[in-house]
């Protein structure tokens, strides 16, 4: 056989040595169906709300209704795209707060069984010279 064969068993790719859980898949799978749908509907409540309370002024270009082939007219379409987008980003990023936190908390340790202790030294007084 020659020496850089593609074929030998050295040179075959190892698996990983841990396995995620099926069920963290499953909660990532529904968390990206989920959010935006949750968004979507956080927007709409939010846009329909601005309309009767007056908190932010919303342009009229992003306000005028549009017609989609296969959905039909939608009613301030790019405004509620708009705060859909921002909406997910912010559910997402306190998703990822509370993951670290919890992470943080609960993970494993910092060191393994073959890390050694951190050394542990004072600071050098210094001495200064007149």
């Amino acid at each position: 056989m020659p020496k850089y064969d593609k074929f030998s068993d050295q040179s075959r790719l190892k698996g990983r040595p841990w396995k995620i859980h099926p069920i963290w898949r499953g909660i990532g799978c529904i968390l990206i169906i989920i959010l935006p749908v949750l968004a979507y509907a956080g927007a709409v409540l939010l846009v329909r709300a601005n309309k009767e309370q007056h908190w932010l002024p919303m342009p009229r270009e992003l306000t005028q209704p549009v017609t989609l082939p296969a959905i039909g007219t939608i009613n301030e379409f790019f405004i509620l795209l708009i705060v859909t987008v921002l909406l997910i980003i912010i559910g997402f990023g306190v998703l990822t707060i509370l993951y670290s936190l919890i992470y943080s908390t609960m993970g494993p340790p910092r060191l393994g069984p073959l890390d050694a202790d951190p050394v542990r030294t004072s600071p050098k007084k210094r001495t200064y010279k007149k």
